[in-house]
């Protein structure tokens, strides 16, 4: 499955904050569940260590950091339509600069690779990344300390975009929040 496609013209989403269920950006993922754009494919973890973190107004932020990360990530996986990736990717701000959708390796998170010797082999997907030109800003701003999920704790610290600042650009506020102490 290159490029996170499931073979048909869906794409294999692993989501691990906001969309996640129980958290705020969920109704988007229900609301493309209803319409048959997006099919939940249970809880998936990374194959490798990676850095999550929380950036301006308790924004997640995976970072494309490998061998940074302290944590295999756990989070939900989806095979989306293109009509519903559109709809994630204008939610995560793609043209914005704030995430890049790049390949991740994902396993079933109850798989811990002890069962007769036989770990489930990795499925390649997709996930929102912070983008590049900010990812090494974050990851030195959280003191290098990330988590392993996105949690109860952390999503109290999520504000929503309606009450976010208007006077500023959601980089503007990323550049503010990574240039401070």
């Amino acid at each position: 499955m290159p490029g996170g496609t499931d073979g048909s013209d869906r794409t294999l989403i692993f989501t691990y904050g906001t969309l996640k269920r129980g958290f705020a950006n969920h109704s988007l993922m229900q609301a493309l569940i209803s319409s048959n754009d997006a099919v939940f494919l249970g809880q998936h973890r990374t194959d490798i260590k990676l850095p999550l973190v929380c950036g301006p107004h308790g924004v997640p932020f995976l970072l494309n950091l490998p061998g940074s990360g302290l944590h295999l990530i756990r989070g939900e996986l989806y095979s989306v339509s293109t009509r519903g990736l559109r709809h994630l990717d204008d939610l995560e701000g793609i043209t914005l600069g704030h995430y890049e959708r790049l390949p991740i390796r994902v396993i079933p998170a109850e798989d811990d690779g002890t069962r007769g010797g036989n770990a489930t082999a990795a499925v390649e997907a997709e996930a929102y990344y912070a983008h590049r030109s900010f990812a090494e800003e974050m990851w030195r701003r959280s003191g290098g300390v990330g988590f392993g999920e996105y949690a109860v704790d952390a999503a109290k610290k999520y504000v929503k975009r309606e009450a976010r600042p208007k006077d500023r650009s959601f980089l503007d506020e990323i550049r503010l929040f990574c240039s401070s102490n």
